[in-house]
């Protein structure tokens, strides 16, 4: 075999590495839980507790103590209050409009863990007139991010813990 050969060679070797590590599982992140309530609730209006389960979401992803100007957290925020006056659900905006591409909507972000489900559950939970979260909601997006996370074998620290 020629040098020329086995160079292409190498090089086609290392081409399937880097194509097999592009497939390989990594964890979900917190954007990404995100993104999955746009698809699994999209059509259904933003209220109160749909904001405060993403406020608490973009907190965690982000690691500041408040939302960021123009992110998700106050695009949901605006529109569970403007839902809150309109009467028929045709003009209310939707978690679809406000979730999706979530990820490239967050200045950072992270994994999502046990810990990030659990305060988002909260809050949820705290913002529901009925005291409960919704199926396919955030509270479940992100819940059920953390137990994908926890259930593989991922080289991080951040799936330690239980869920």
């Amino acid at each position: 075999m020629s040098q020329e050969q086995l160079n292409a060679e190498s090089f086609l070797s290392m081409e399937q590495e880097v194509n097999l590590n592009q497939l390989l599982p990594r964890e979900i992140t917190i954007g990404e839980a995100l993104e999955a309530t746009a698809l699994t609730s999209c059509h259904r209006p933003v209220d109160y507790s749909d904001a405060a389960a993403i406020e608490a979401a973009e907190v965690r992803a982000t690691g500041r103590t408040t939302i960021v100007p123009g992110g998700v957290a106050a695009a949901a925020q605006s529109a569970a209050i403007r839902n809150a006056r309109l009467s028929r659900d045709e003009d209310k905006t939707k978690l679809g409009e406000i979730l999706t591409d979530a990820s490239s909507k967050l200045p950072s972000d992270r994994p999502v863990t046990r810990g990030d489900a659990e305060g988002v559950i909260g809050a949820e939970l705290r913002n529901d007139p009925n005291l409960c979260t919704q199926p396919g909601g955030v509270a479940a997006s992100i819940t059920a991010a953390a137990r994908l996370n926890q259930s593989h074998s991922f080289p991080t620290s951040h799936n330690k813990q239980q869920i």
